[in-house]
């Protein structure tokens, strides 16, 4: 066969593309319809890659109108950027999936980067619908997604500083966590870490006067019961409690200022992500109706946009976005055996997301409360109840974005808004 009827031949068969990403570089393979091996090629990771890699898929019949679909096992970075241009399909694998079909071209344990960009390549030739392409979002959804994800990031962040924080004070200064502890927000509070900077040890904090104490309050910005609050940490710090020796604590009160400077920083990077949350989720054309429902608020609506997005066609049907946020139970049944329990594969950051919104819900919906106390009076313990609701409260939010509603409480909680209101005597 010449070359030029071999091109031919090629053009009426349909050509399917994996790629094994690495940090440095990916290896690419192209197979046809029948299987065929036509090219492999390794890239690097840069703009020269990519250009090689798009170059590579237009000698083999990639165009605007039909493109070639790619699997990789990743859904992030520069290189899935490059390859969502247009039309695309791009197909992010899990490497458990890729690991299982390994087998089937093999059962000597072989591994090597270009075998496994050729299985990527035949999972899409064998069984392509089975696995669903990347959404796709908006880019303003995909900004949302970004930010969300890099706020919520930050908080686990705080709180993990903040947890480390509170075992140190527990071993050498119990009575910081006296002071701050109790209150709101903890030792994230800006005056709690301001007072803390300036009395790392015991020692310093008892001999704090009560203008360094209002000083340390005003640099963390409280404006109101300065006195009363000066008053009752100066009685707290000078209260009698159990002490290191003066050169421990010394020790240990350098190791609380070199982590109240990374607490500082994950504080002030959590309240900046989350003022860019909010500018980024309220242009967004679907945060009107996010907001509408219940017990969302924009921190927690962007995360829901973010793990959901803004791609109509994403979910079929609302069956679909509750087994992925894995509020939906799952099925196991074989001869006669037959068990329903929850779903342990999904979306852990949409999961999260849900438990704060159903909790929320309690006190925001008469309805959704109702809708809890049955399913506890049922028999569902707290956490089977609470993610029954978060599976009625997706199907509401999927017909609303569907269909551009706002929430409406006397329909989506019709019985058990009417059987909750008491008639009249």
């Amino acid at each position: 066969m010449t070359c030029k009827n071999r091109q031919r031949w090629e053009s009426r068969l349909k050509i399917f593309c994996g790629i094994d990403w690495a940090e440095s570089h990916h290896d690419v393979a192209l197979v046809d319809d029948t299987g065929e091996l036509l090219a492999k090629r390794r890239i690097t990771d840069d703009a020269a890659g990519y250009r090689i890699l798009l170059d590579l898929l237009a000698e083999h019949g990639d165009s605007p109108a039909e493109p070639i679909p790619v699997a990789i096992e990743t859904s992030h970075g520069l290189l899935v950027a490059a390859l969502r241009t247009g039309l695309r399909q791009v197909f992010a694998v899990n490497p458990l999936a890729v690991a299982r079909y390994r087998d089937r071209h093999g059962v000597s344990r072989k591994k090597s980067d270009p075998g496994d960009a050729l299985v990527l390549a035949n999972i899409l030739r064998t069984d392509m619908p089975m696995h669903r392409p990347l959404p796709a979002d908006s880019d303003q959804g995909r900004a949302v997604t970004v930010l969300a994800r890099a706020q919520q990031d930050a908080v686990w962040n705080r709180q993990q500083l903040g947890n480390q924080i509170r075992s140190l004070l527990r071993e050498y200064y119990p009575a910081a966590l006296e002071a701050f502890q109790s209150k709101a927000g903890g030792l994230a509070r800006p005056d709690a870490r301001a007072v803390l900077a300036a009395a790392p040890t015991p020692a310093k904090a008892a001999k704090l006067s009560l203008p360094q104490l209002r000083a340390a309050l005003k640099r963390a910005g409280r404006q109101r019961g300065i006195d009363a609050e000066v008053e009752r940490l100066r009685d707290v710090f000078r209260a009698e409690h159990a002490r290191h020796p003066s050169t421990v604590e010394d020790a240990f009160g350098h190791q609380l200022l070199a982590l109240l400077k990374q607490f500082d920083a994950a504080c002030r990077a959590g309240a900046d992500l989350a003022e860019a949350v909010e500018a980024a989720f309220r242009e967004h054309p679907d945060a009107e109706i996010y907001l509408s429902f219940p017990g969302l608020g924009v921190q927690l609506g962007a995360r829901l946009l973010a793990e959901i997005g803004d791609d109509r066609t994403r979910f079929t049907d609302a069956r679909g976005l509750k087994a992925y946020a894995g509020s939906a139970p799952i099925t196991r049944a074989s001869g006669k055996k037959s068990y329903i329990g929850r779903r342990m594969v999904k979306n852990n950051r949409l999961m999260h997301a849900g438990y704060l919104w159903a909790f929320a819900t309690l006190t925001a919906s008469p309805g959704a409360d109702a809708h809890y106390r049955r399913r506890r009076d049922h028999g569902d313990w707290h956490a089977a109840a609470q993610r029954n609701l978060l599976n009625r409260l997706l199907g509401q939010l999927h017909h609303c974005l569907q269909n551009r509603l706002l929430f409406d409480e006397n329909h989506a909680f019709t019985s058990s808004v009417t059987s909750s209101i008491p008639t009249a005597a």
